[in-house]
């Protein structure tokens, strides 16, 4: 899904309370397989639904899974101090991971998502 401002969706990724679950259900559903990516010191499960979005899961203490979508951004931190400036709601700060920043926003009328600045673009530091 791409924007006129060129901020696309790059990953949906599956936040559940039950990662073996969820994989087994879209295993039998829809014939995706899990696959364990390791990063460095992390690991990461990735669902391989053949399409143009990456997809992963995530095992979290939450009670009912949802999907959180990735929008890649040119510079995180700017774009979640204009979120905030906006009145939305920082679940997560900017931060770093393995391969990129990440922020997680949220309104109650918008949802939720996370803004996504991979590693080959420098960030920026408010």
């Amino acid at each position: 899904m791409r924007s006129p401002s060129g901020n696309r969706v790059v990953h949906l990724e599956l936040r559940t309370g039950n990662l073996a679950c969820a994989c087994a259900v879209f295993s039998g559903l829809l014939g995706w397989e899990a696959e364990t990516v390791h990063a460095g010191d992390a690991s990461y499960v990735t669902l391989a639904p053949g399409g143009p979005i990456e997809t992963g899961v995530v095992e979290d203490d939450t009670e009912r899974g949802f999907w959180l979508p990735y929008v890649e951004v040119a510079d995180v931190a700017a774009l979640t101090g204009r979120a905030e400036e906006l009145g939305l709601r920082v679940l997560l700060a900017p931060r770093e991971g393995p391969t990129g920043w990440r922020s997680v926003i949220a309104s109650p009328t918008a949802g939720v998502v996370a803004l996504w600045q991979p590693k080959c673009r420098a960030p920026h530091r408010r």
